[in-house]
């Protein structure tokens, strides 16, 4: 049995620490889980998706304060699975079974009445050291089968992140995909009057709370990006001298230099691997993809145009990048190999193409799109085919992948005295939201899941 991290870095709690094994909770009472051919099971690969009716009655709770987690708990978790767009959650006054004990196989006749097709129970308890353990079941209504079962230990200020997880397991084991509910957004929080806007990195979880801010607003700060390991971000910043590609410890808030360069380094984004980080420097009118091994700081030129060569994002496996350049008369988007070489222009249609980023399924490259005014976030095979416009509107910019590559969030800035936004949206096109932030905010990148 693994316990918890009691100390302050419980941020850092991994899902090792926290899950005491999937189907856990069957094993304990001796529940089945759920046979080949169960009902329900959601196609997420279709355009026009019928969300499923789920039924998620209040986590049952040990105690009254408990019992508030357990409500605060199952409200995350609903928001979680309605925000998705893939699921529809039943409004509790049409219950008909009311759920004391999680481990009593429910009364499937009464949720089918009210054409639930999937039922979560769950419960938390206290534990004499003051842990919080929390057990949840998911259901398949029709089969009248469990689906699957897990429970968590955790100490008591984590029960968010335990909503989160449970949210990724129920996502996962409808859809097939891997959920994305426990993650990480970094952006720009923008406050004060536009001529004076004050600019400041900000972390918070996927679902907008928890919000956190990692720089003071001295110098303006722009295009944070996460590395793999989702504790250290890179970033520019523009202080007294020349703008620079930064790196940030979030949990620590250690900050160093990536490099010396001469001249401006901007739009940097890290390797799959972690161990590089490719940027962009300017060179007189122009500007060249340059890529930094973080070990040995050697730096490596992969373009060498007279053009404005910006913006690179790695392929998910690390052997090819995606850039924009102007070096056909346009901003556009190309594509070559990580380690330099001719590059492929894979965007032809109207109008410019910009801040291209790669799918983490390595399926698409998602852009912003400009024509005549207008502003497009669309997303595109990586040979360029099958482009698709996901939304459009003024001002939209800085598309950015959820870990399982379904959803992608970006900025809108209507313009005026008003400021930017935060929005998610459906890779079909679907489900367009905004996401809740305390201020303006712009240039989202989400991270992979916690681990």
């Amino acid at each position: 049995m693994h316990q918890a991290n009691a100390g302050p870095a419980s941020l850092l709690l991994t899902r090792r620490n926290l899950l005491l094994g999937a189907g856990a909770t069957a094993a304990l009472s001796g529940l089945a889980p759920r046979p080949a051919g169960a009902a329900v099971q959601l196609d997420v690969t279709q355009g026009n998706i019928q969300p499923v009716p789920i039924a998620l009655p209040d986590f049952v709770g040990g105690s009254a304060p408990d019992g508030e987690v357990a409500r605060n708990v199952t409200q995350i978790i609903t928001a979680n699975l309605r925000r998705s767009g893939l699921f529809a959650p039943i409004d509790p006054a049409a219950y008909i079974e009311k759920i004391g004990n999680i481990d009593a196989v429910p009364r499937f006749a009464d949720w089918r009445t009210i054409n639930a097709q999937a039922l979560v129970t769950g419960r938390i308890t206290r534990q004499t050291d003051g842990r919080l353990k929390t057990e949840f079941r998911l259901w398949d209504v029709f089969s009248a089968q469990q689906l699957t079962g897990q429970q968590y230990f955790t100490i008591s200020d984590n029960w968010r992140r335990i909503a989160h997880i449970i949210s990724d397991a129920i996502y996962e084991r409808l859809t097939g995909d891997k959920g994305y509910f426990d993650s990480r957004v970094v952006f720009v929080d923008e406050t004060g009057p536009k001529e004076r806007r004050i600019k400041r990195l900000a972390i918070m979880d996927q679902d907008g709370a928890n919000v956190r801010y990692l720089t003071r607003g001295d110098d303006l700060v722009l295009t944070p990006r996460f590395s793999p390991s989702t504790q250290e971000i890179t970033y520019m910043s523009f202080g007294q001298r020349e703008p620079r590609v930064l790196l940030l410890n979030i949990e620590t808030g250690q900050r160093e230099a990536v490099g010396n360069f001469p001249n401006m380094s901007f739009s940097p984004r890290f390797s799959p691997d972690g161990q590089r980080v490719i940027m962009s420097l300017q060179q007189g009118s122009n500007s060249n993809i340059y890529v930094m091994d973080l070990r040995s700081k050697q730096t490596t030129r992969l373009t060498d145009t007279a053009a404005i060569d910006t913006a690179p994002s790695y392929s998910p496996d690390g052997s090819s990048i995606c850039f924009e350049s102007d070096r056909g008369g346009s901003q556009q988007i190309y594509v070559t190999s990580a380690n330099g070489g001719a590059a492929k222009r894979i965007s032809f249609g109207e109008g410019s193409y910009s801040t291209p980023v790669w799918s983490p399924r390595g399926d698409a490259i998602a852009f912003t799109k400009q024509v005549k005014g207008g502003f497009a976030i669309g997303i595109m095979k990586p040979d360029g085919s099958g482009e698709r416009i996901l939304t459009e509107g003024f001002h939209n910019e800085g598309p950015t992948f959820a870990p399982n590559g379904r959803v992608l969030m970006f900025f809108r800035d209507p313009g005026g005295n008003a400021g930017p936004s935060l929005f998610t949206i459906d890779i079909t096109g679907r489900n367009e939201q905004r996401v809740p932030t305390p201020g303006f905010a712009s240039d989202p990148a989400w991270s992979p899941i916690l681990t």
